[in-house]
């Protein structure tokens, strides 16, 4: 599922979905936003035995045994499904700014992505081949912040992209399925770990869900970050 910008074609994101939903759900929203440059990839992620389900499949980024950074992590699942967004965006013309985000379970594949962009190669070594001008991450967390430290550290240039890469955090603190408190852990570890440009928002009342608040931050947010103004030229 995509959905066409109304005006001039500057910026692409790819904007993945939670657990057992699709694509399609989100690009209905995504279409309804004073966004008119963007281009929005919105992907379905593939059927697998998901284990916080006991096993029964679901759509799903990655495996997942617990919704919150402290699960181990599905090194392999996640991986897959970063280059999966690379992938999505490396057909875009050179000139377009190219982002990725998502909700709950895409969320943390977003912000996973965001550090692979950083440390400029996925878990397993392979490169990261996009060049990322944004991530946003609603109700999520950040797989894999156990080993941010080392990965960001393991050079100037890695340094540098963290720091440069702007990053939008928000979460609600009645959240029932991925807690608040899992979101500002996320939020705390980037910007412990060099990566300067996190925005943390939180939502007093909301639960595992998004509301128009939240969306009209997200607009305001990615208009300012990728310099689009607010002309629908």
């Amino acid at each position: 599922m995509w959905v066409r910008p109304k005006g001039t074609h500057k910026a692409t994101i790819v904007w993945l979905h939670g657990l057992g939903d699709n694509g399609a759900s989100w690009s209905q929203l995504l279409e309804t936003l004073p966004l008119p440059n963007i281009k929005w990839i919105c992907p379905t992620a593939p059927s697998r035995p998901v284990s916080v389900f006991g096993g029964f499949p679901s759509t799903a980024w990655f495996d997942v045994a617990d919704l919150s950074e402290d699960a181990p992590d599905d090194i392999e699942g996640i991986d897959a499904s970063a280059a999966h967004v690379a992938n999505l965006l490396s057909t875009e013309p050179a000139d377009i700014k190219l982002g990725v985000g998502g909700f709950s379970m895409g969320a943390a594949t977003a912000l996973y992505s965001a550090t692979c962009f950083a440390h400029g190669k996925y878990g397993n070594g392979k490169p990261f081949p996009v060049n990322l001008s944004l991530a946003v991450g609603l109700s999520g967390w950040l797989p894999c912040a156990r080993t941010l430290k080392n990965r960001i550290e393991a050079s100037p240039e890695c340094a540098q992209k963290a720091s440069s890469i702007p990053l939008l955090l928000c979460h609600g603190k009645a959240d029932d399925v991925v807690a608040y408190k899992h979101g500002e852990r996320s939020a705390g570890a980037l910007k412990a770990n060099g990566f300067s440009n996190v925005l943390f928002k939180a939502y007093n009342s909301l639960g595992h869900y998004t509301v128009p608040e939240e969306m009209d931050e997200v607009c305001k947010w990615i208009t300012a970050n990728l310099g689009l103004g607010t002309k629908s030229s």
